[in-house]
């Protein structure tokens, strides 16, 4: 996966923001919004491409586009660096593929405590009921 080639690809808009900054968010355009295809995009191979749309599924739109939106920051371009930073990680953590999971097996004595603590609690339980009168 090639970082700088990712940044490339990825659309940038602007709008107002809706966080602090009092008059200063109605006039300015702080929020940033990435915008990035995953579709036409070069920066990744076949194998990452079908491992994010599988995981980002919730987060992409119809055509497959995936946008993400900062407006932390009254600067625009403290907005864009933050935006970059989320869309860098998240395509980090989810291009990777997790290995399979081994089958194990509970040890000999993992099996002898459970079934002793299980024979604790029977014998407990049975102990709380009245005595039986039938001899």
């Amino acid at each position: 996966m090639n970082t700088s080639q990712l940044i490339e690809e990825v659309e940038f808009n602007t709008t107002t923001s809706s966080g602090p900054g009092g008059q200063h968010a109605n006039k300015t355009e702080t929020a940033v919004e990435l915008r990035w295809n995953i579709n036409s995009s070069q920066a990744i191979s076949e194998k990452e491409r079908f491992i994010l749309l599988e995981k980002l599924s919730s987060k992409l739109t119809k055509d497959n586009v995936l946008i993400i939106v900062a407006q932390d920051s009254r600067s625009q371009h403290k907005n864009k660096d933050i935006v970059i930073k989320r869309f860098l990680e998240l395509i980090k953590k989810n291009a990777k593929q997790k290995p399979p999971r081994k089958k194990t097996r509970p040890s000999k004595m993992a099996k002898l405590k459970r079934l002793n603590s299980k024979k604790k609690t029977s014998e407990k339980k049975a102990n709380r009921q009245k005595p039986r009168l039938d001899y």
